[in-house]
């Protein structure tokens, strides 16, 4: 395909179909993402243990389900798959319209489509994604990714944050849908993989649980326990905060992302160059300091500092880390997509058990000490 100066080599025709594809619908996440834990609090009579719980749940089953799915994947294949998960995404924000009268029925509907979503999109995405790049680049096609998901979250929130505010969920809602049904398009020019999941379920649960592979399931475990206070609690915090004003959440939110955009292509470079190892164990100290910050955030402008300082530290945290994890899959050559396996099933355990806790700590001590959770689990990440 083409060359960038950026890049030692040419991007590959897979990732380019992967890159495009993820722009669209990132475009469509972040009309939503950062809103999708408040409206699950107002469906649910703003209990935030019902919100932690429906998260749990999914996480749990997708963790289950996935060494199952992968098998079932080996017939209709990955291209096919990833193609599937545009509609099947699309089927999950739908079933968004029926929270508001068919409260149980949404429930079962949406966390079994969204379970099947994670199934057809991540393993596959993630098989390809290493299959697809090199290592003398992959730093760089990590960053580029997560730059220009932060160039879009410079904007998308605050547009988001206007919408919901003087349309409402539902047209935003459905703007999604639309968005995401074009990622299609480049997952069109997707070349075939091929690759078979080998492991039996009972093979995948001992492998899991296999001393050789410990560093990679604790480190991902941790990863995804992270991820989860970032993705739901984080968002609802900072709605709290600022006295539910939607497009003051985005506002916030855009100007915090904005200082992030260039630093992430720059260590992506040098995410190739230095040690991937030291630059996670430095990165992952700073990024869990700012956990430890935002515990005593108060006002708008604390949550701007704190997160701007937070973005900061995480792009030094996570591009190494994800680079360093592609990395470890595509050594493992036919293993690629078992290892993959057991690395989202880690992953998704982790948002489980972080979830159950926080359920504890929200109700005993306050939402803001489930960070301290957070700040432990960036120190972990350090056994990859």
């Amino acid at each position: 395909m083409f060359k960038i100066k950026y890049f030692n080599n040419h991007l590959s025709q897979g990732f380019t179909a992967l890159f495009l594809g993820r722009i669209i619908q990132f475009t469509a996440n972040l009309l939503l993402g950062l809103f999708m834990p408040i409206f699950f609090l107002t469906k649910f009579g703003y209990n935030i243990s019902y919100v932690f719980l429906y998260y749990l749940i999914g996480n749990f089953l997708y963790a289950m389900v996935l060494p199952w799915g992968a098998q079932i994947l080996n017939k209709i294949g990955l291209r096919k798959s990833l193609r599937a998960s545009v509609f099947l995404v699309s089927s999950f924000y739908a079933s968004l319209f029926l929270a508001d009268n068919y409260l149980i029925l949404f429930i079962a509907v949406s966390l079994t489509i969204l379970t099947l979503y994670r199934v057809a999109f991540w393993y596959p995405f993630h098989i390809d994604f290493a299959k697809f790049t090199d290592k003398a680049d992959r730093g760089k096609n990590v960053s580029l990714i997560w730059a220009s998901y932060s160039f879009l979250g410079i904007i998308m929130p605050v547009i988001s944050g206007w919408l919901i505010m003087k349309y409402g969920f539902n047209v935003v809602i459905l703007i999604v849908i639309i968005v995401y049904l074009f990622s299609y398009i480049p997952f069109l020019n997707l070349p075939r993989t091929k690759e078979k999941f080998a492991w039996s379920y009972k093979e995948t649960i001992k492998q899991f649980i296999a001393k050789k592979n410990r560093r990679i399931i604790m480190a991902n475990t941790a990863n995804g326990a992270e991820n989860a206070v970032t993705l739901i609690i984080w968002p609802i915090f900072i709605w709290q905060l600022l006295d539910g004003n939607f497009f003051n959440v985005g506002a916030v939110s855009s100007l915090i992302v904005l200082a992030a955009v260039i630093l992430q292509l720059a260590v992506g470079k040098y995410a190739d160059i230095f040690s991937k190892r030291k630059m996670i164990h430095w990165g992952s100290g700073f990024y869990a300091l700012g956990w430890v910050l935002k515990i005593y955030v108060l006002t708008s402008f604390q949550i701007f500092l704190a997160g701007a300082y937070h973005n900061f530290a995480k792009i030094f945290k996570d591009t190494p880390f994800d680079a360093l994890n592609y990395e470890m899959m595509a050594d493992q050559g036919h293993y690629v997509d078992e290892y993959t396996v057991i690395k989202e099933m880690a992953v998704n355990f982790g948002k489980t058990l972080i979830l159950a806790f926080a359920i504890l700590i929200a109700l005993n001590f306050g939402l803001n000490w489930t960070f301290i959770l957070a700040a432990l689990a960036s120190l972990l990440v350090n056994f990859l």
